[in-house]
C-alpha cells in the first residue's frame, strides 16, 4: 500500500511541475504577444516615416532640378549681357 501512495505522490509531484511549467509558458506567451504587438506598432511608425522621408527626398530632388534650371537661365542671361560688351 505504501508503494502505491508513494507512486501517487510521485505522480502528484510530476503533475504539479507540469502545471507550473504550463503557467510559465503561458506567461512567456503573453509577454511575447505584447512584444509582437509593440513591434508591429513600431513597424507601422517606421513605414510612415519612410514614406515621409521618400516624399521629402522627392521634393529635394525637384527643388534641386528647379535650382539648376534657374542657374542655367541666369548663366545664359549673363552670357548674353557679356556678348553685348557693356
Amino acid at each position: 500500500m505504501t508503494s502505491e501512495l508513494e507512486r501517487i505522490k510521485i505522480l502528484e509531484g510530476k503533475i504539479s511541475r507540469i502545471v507550473d511549467y504550463v503557467h510559465k509558458i503561458n506567461e512567456e506567451n503573453k509577454a511575447l504577444k505584447q512584444q509582437l504587438k509593440e513591434l508591429k506598432l513600431e513597424k507601422k511608425d517606421f513605414m510612415e516615416q519612410a514614406k515621409k522621408a521618400s516624399k521629402l527626398d522627392d521634393s529635394v530632388k525637384k527643388y534641386q532640378e528647379e535650382r539648376d534650371a534657374v542657374k542655367d537661365k541666369i548663366e545664359a542671361i549673363i552670357n548674353q549681357i557679356d556678348e553685348l560688351e557693356i
